[in-house]
């Protein structure tokens, strides 16, 4: 069977999403026959207007590696009456077999978890062959009916609702409804407001003020009542996805053990990550899951292969347990590098104190894997995912390694994420994230913030300061806060929502936090008092964001207090998330 994966669209504009749309309206038009041209139109124009249509509009496609789209769902959320409506499910033909549909409905569930909702409704054809006077479709309403019924969806019963508009019209839907497991009864005066919207913002041009009226009132069970199973067994009911509104994928490095620098003073160490982990579980909101692998022609959008060829080619010639570490900086001459693989490294790298060795290659390529994983999640719905990783990356520019970096893990993200909309980065790591200002300086697709210790004292010196605000397209993209040497909380609360102002007046399709818990009180590479109520109190805020927030870790290296102070981070983020 071959593979896919499900991707959210919002946004109609980007050319990567155009080419996805104009696949699902193949697919429309080849299982709907009765489906016309304007209602095609009418789809964009319900993405693009929801104040408009009183909805908003949804697309999830199933796609394999090539973007090719397979299958697709189409989902309305009206948020004044709390319900998520199924506009269309369909597969490519010749794929009804190939479990497209199943894992797209049961996205559109996870979806109307998301959101709060009481339930997902849609229109099904019938069954009864009193209603349909061409019994043509009879059997594939039949199982249409089924497919729904296995995850506990039925029509509702006792309503006119199935009365049609018009005496000419053939088969009148069934309205269904999905309560997502959750034993929802629906009341009478709720389900009048939920047909009356449908009615009315679905068909606004088709039902007359007479029918709607007719429908609503003929709405007397309290609670409404839906047909029996008809189909499957009510205990084989695939109740899937309950209670993930409030989860985060966690995408932990497991190759990042093996780059254990133990030489006296190297900071960067595992601990960090199990220190992390051990504190973080208590809250109970994240979700292991596993790395996917990705080519890397990701990493070569963003690092000049000349660097990448070079880092993989050292690393795997030094024996276990050698480093090195650069000790000759020339100024670059790219005609006349040097030959010594040794000697070079102070041609790709910018301070004496970052290692090459046998695994930092595999470690720093398995952390790239972590990071795309989480920006692939965010395609496929995920509000949030937490590439916990090391070594970090945002050090590391196009060109150079540094800092403890190698590859820069959040640019190669937010690169990955272009293809699909507008993305900001927001690094608050003590250090400022010289490596995204250096990548994304001319682009202004990318907004790169940075809230860091001024470079007048702190790493990396030459870069961070205020007046770099980008070039060519990329001016006023590029946003840095460099602060003072000795802050508190409160200032630096002050500053965080200065910068969330600046990335909400972007309106970013995805956002990337560049997560540094090195600005904590006791920080062996900051000046900087932060505690762990600060540390709650700045996730709160970032939490206030709609946005799909992808956290990359970066640096932390006071091992006694970075598990707790990512704890209150996260339960911060999660007490005020926008659901």
């Amino acid at each position: 069977m071959s593979t896919f994966k499900i991707r959210k669209i919002t946004d109609s504009f980007h050319p990567s999403n155009k080419s996805s749309i104009e696949q699902i309206f193949e697919i429309l038009r080849s299982h709907f026959s009765s489906v016309k041209e304007d209602k095609i139109n009418e789809i964009l124009s319900q993405m693009k207007d929801p104040i408009k249509y009183k909805f908003s509009c949804t697309l999830f496609v199933a796609e394999d590696s090539q973007n090719n789209v397979k299958g697709f769902a189409i989902l309305f959320y009206m948020p004044d009456t709390n319900f998520c409506y199924l506009d269309y499910l369909a597969v490519k033909p010749g794929k009804t077999s190939s479990g497209i549909g199943g894992a797209l409905y049961e996205r559109i569930r996870e979806e109307a978890q998301l959101l709060n909702t009481i339930g997902v409704f849609m229109e099904c054809l019938p069954d009864d062959e009193a209603l349909c006077r061409d019994k043509t479709d009879i059997k594939q309403n039949i199982a249409r009916l089924a497919f729904y019924e296995r995850y506990g969806a039925r029509p509702i019963i006792g309503t006119k609702y199935e009365t049609p508009v018009n005496p000419e019209d053939d088969c009148p839907p069934y309205l269904v409804f999905d309560d997502l497991g959750n034993d929802y009864f629906l009341s009478s005066p709720i389900a009048k407001k939920i047909v009356k919207a449908i009615l009315e913002r679905k068909y606004p041009d088709y039902c007359p003020d007479k029918y709607v009226k007719m429908v609503v009132s003929s709405i007397k069970d309290n609670p409404v009542q839906l047909r029996e199973f008809k189909y499957v067994n009510k205990n084989k009911i695939m109740i899937k996805h309950k209670a993930i509104k409030n989860k985060i994928p966690l995408i932990v490095n497991d190759r990042h053990e093996i780059h254990h620098v133990k030489e006296r003073g190297y900071i960067e160490s595992p601990v960090r990550i199990s220190s992390i982990l051990k504190e973080i579980s208590k809250i109970e909101a994240f979700s292991i899951t596993p790395s996917r692998s990705f080519p890397n022609k990701h990493i070569l959008q963003v690092h000049n292969p000349k660097y990448f060829n070079y880092f993989k080619k050292v690393c795997s010639a030094f024996p276990e347990g050698k480093s090195i570490y650069p000790y000759v900086f020339p100024v670059r001459n790219e005609t006349h590098p040097p030959s010594d693989l040794s000697v070079l490294a102070g041609y790709y790298c910018i301070d004496t104190f970052t290692p090459l060795n046998k695994n930092a290659f595999i470690a720093s390529r398995a952390g790239v894997n972590c990071t795309l994983t989480g920006a692939q999640l965010l395609l496929e719905g995920n509000h949030s995912a937490y590439a916990l990783i090391r070594p970090p990356g945002h050090h590391a520019e196009r060109d150079v390694f540094g800092g403890f970096c190698y590859f820069n893990n959040a640019s190669i993200a937010a690169n990955f994420l272009s293809n699909y909309g507008k993305v900001a980065i927001l690094d608050i790591d003590y250090h400022h994230g010289n490596g995204h200002q250096q990548i994304f300086y001319s682009r202004s697709d990318v907004l790169t913030v940075s809230i860091h210790g001024n470079p007048s004292f702190a790493y990396p010196y030459y870069t961070g300061f205020a007046e770099e605000i980008g070039e060519g397209e990329g001016e006023n993209y590029n946003v840095n806060f460099p602060l003072k040497e000795n802050i508190t909380g409160k200032e630096y609360l002050t500053t965080l929502i200065k910068a969330l102002k600046r990335i909400k007046s972007f309106n970013p399709e995805y956002l990337i936090i560049s997560l540094g818990f090195d600005i904590a009180k006791g920080d062996p590479t900051g000046t900087w008092s932060l505690s762990a109520t600060d540390f709650k109190n700045n996730g709160q805020e970032i939490g206030k964001l709609s946005y799909p927030i992808l956290f990359v870790q970066e640096g932390g290296y006071k091992n006694r207090s970075i598990g707790i102070n990512a704890r209150n981070f996260f339960e911060g983020y999660l007490s005020s998330r926008v659901k």
